[in-house]
């Protein structure tokens, strides 16, 4: 990938999505001196003309007029899962660097097909594995990295939400599996890939998966169906550090319909040691965070993030802090033409797993 030309410019970047690309990912690029807004896409002119108004940026329903914008250079696409991968597919066709919400696209094969064009176009695509970028995530990392449990022996990720436990909550995308909703799309996404990133490959993937609340009131009041998973149990193998013969079995347990649910919580038991990374705050994913290590033998003691890792901006929201750590490397991957990790390598991975874990 060729670094780009230019020495003090900012690179021009349009956000497509204006939920969480409005109140997270443009909130974030205030943070970066070398990535600057210059337009908004919806395909809502009513919510965009409001966006546009109120963030002083030009608004795009038309996507082709979009991504004929000189201005432009990269694109955050942060629509839901359904129109992700068309938009994405135009965009690297354009020659438009990307960063892309999870999950990339609903099927393994088209992540693969976007991986292919961004190849061939030299363009740096990131995928927003926020979770990469938090410091505590970064601290058991380190500490896994330096033999803190030595050999895992097993790991089990907890990771149980109430968001949709409600069933008056309205029918949406997000009801419907073949638009991209379901709990593993919102939160297997980031559980596969954050296996694979502090343990090593996934070998192997089965699925359990039900339908807690089977219908949702549509504006009409009349009642639609439900068909994208609320729970999903999962077994899966990894290779430690990509050893084949080193395998660690791991249990992870997802609901968005867990009332007074425990949270995000992962604990790793090994051959020196455990390590246990949780929070039981379900109103933020990123404050609230604790990370815990015991030494074989030894005494339980409560773990900070080196310096190093901290964030030097924070926000209220805590989302938007590793979104704009992720879209800082993101920026110098495009700058240097370095490979972005976390890109569609590691997104590919995880929906692969996805989809296995959906079979």
């Amino acid at each position: 990938m060729p670094a780009l030309s230019r020495s003090t410019s900012p690179i021009g970047v349009a956000i497509a999505g204006l939920g969480f690309g409005e109140s997270v990912h443009l909130k974030a690029l205030s943070a970066q001196s070398d990535l600057k807004p210059v337009a908004l896409w919806h395909p809502r002119q009513e919510r965009l003309d409001q966006a546009s108004l109120e963030h002083n940026l030009p608004g795009y329903q038309d996507w082709d007029a979009l991504l004929r914008d000189t201005r432009v250079e990269a694109v955050i696409i942060a629509t839901p899962p359904g129109p992700r991968f068309e938009l994405a597919f135009q965009a690297l066709k354009a020659g438009k660097h990307l960063l892309l919400e999870k999950p990339v696209a609903l099927k393994a094969e088209s992540v693969a097909d976007l991986q292919r064009i961004a190849i061939q176009k030299r363009l740096s695509v990131g995928v927003d594995f926020e979770y990469r970028a938090v410091p505590l995530f970064m601290q058991a990392a380190r500490l896994l990295e330096s033999g803190a449990v030595g050999i895992p022996w097993l790991v089990k990720l907890d990771w149980l939400m109430s968001s949709r436990a409600d069933a008056s909550k309205p029918w949406s995308w997000y009801s419907q599996r073949e638009a991209g909703g379901g709990v593993i799309g919102a939160l297997g996404t980031h559980a596969f890939d954050m296996l694979a990133w502090l343990i090593g490959p996934i070998r192997s993937v089965r699925g359990l998966n039900s339908v807690s609340i089977k219908e949702r009131p549509l504006p009409s009041g009349e009642m639609a169906p439900v068909n994208a998973e609320d729970v999903s149990l999962i077994q899966m193998q990894l290779d430690w550090q990509g050893r084949e013969d080193e395998r660690v079995p791991a249990q992870v347990n997802l609901a968005s319909v867990a009332r007074n649910g425990r949270g995000c919580w992962l604990e790793i038991y090994g051959s020196d040691g455990s390590l246990t990374l949780g929070s039981h705050n379900q109103k933020d994913y990123v404050h609230g965070f604790g990370l815990w290590h015991t030494p074989r033998g030894g005494v339980t003691r409560n773990v900070q993030a080196d310096s190093d890792l901290v964030f030097p901006t924070t926000w209220s929201d805590g989302r938007v802090a590793p979104v704009a750590r992720i879209q800082s490397w993101w920026s110098k991957s495009i700058q240097s033409g370095s490979p972005m990790v976390p890109g569609l390598s590691e997104g590919l991975a995880s929906q692969k797993a996805c989809d296995q874990s959906s079979e």
